[in-house]
């Protein structure tokens, strides 16, 4: 499939061919289900903890004897029924990350694209890059192409390009190579440079 292709200015330069495997492909809603919800459990701290028995301070010395008092025995004023206790089965720290096999990440990534490609979301521009490394550099080019809240996709490794675009809040930066489906998912806009589209085609496209 062909696109339209804008320069920095807005205007259409030409066009570039769209891979049909990566941006016409099927559309598994599973595979999609299951990488953005891995992708939101890694996002995940699973640093909770809360103390147990054996973590609270204090109770070392029974609270009173076993037998003749009228009350209920106790060991500890550190068990759980008492206020201070420790807490039974309480959350201790883990990792939520979920493992996905290489091939279905990649299938979802194709499918997330051929989604955004389907519903029009999908723009690219000309390679290019921003010296000066401000914001509103970066925000004017963005403008043009009407891109208001998105992800914006390079194969650049330019500190200046990434410097230009991180304090945009409304747009992602991703270099295609460490490309994140999780952004590209919730985008209501993707903008992908020429090279980074030649470089969707080749990694993504199928039997590579």
């Amino acid at each position: 499939m062909l696109l339209d292709k804008f320069t920095v200015d807005g205007k259409k330069s030409g066009q570039v061919e769209l891979a049909d495997d990566v941006f016409a492909g099927e559309i598994n809603d599973t595979l999609i289900y299951q990488y953005i919800n891995a992708a939101n459990a890694a996002l995940r701290q699973g640093t909770h903890k809360t103390k147990e028995r054996s973590a609270v301070r204090g109770g070392g010395v029974k609270p009173w004897r076993q037998k003749g008092t009228g009350r209920a025995r106790q060991g500890s004023i550190r068990a759980p029924q008492w206020v201070g206790g420790g807490t039974v089965f309480g959350p201790t720290p883990r990792s939520y990350s979920q493992k996905l096999n290489k091939k279905v990440k990649q299938a979802a990534v194709r499918a997330i694209l051929s989604v955004k490609a389907k519903e029009n979301k999908i723009k690219v521009i000309d390679d290019f890059d921003i010296q000066s490394g401000k914001t509103k550099d970066m925000f004017s080019v963005l403008k043009k192409l009407d891109l208001v809240k998105g992800t914006f996709v390079t194969d650049s490794d330019s500190v200046m390009l990434k410097r230009s675009a991180k304090n945009i809040e409304a747009v992602k930066f991703n270099n295609v190579k460490r490309i994140n489906g999780r952004d590209l998912f919730y985008s209501k806009q993707i903008l992908l440079t020429e090279s980074a589209i030649k470089y969707l085609n080749e990694k993504y496209s199928k039997g590579e």
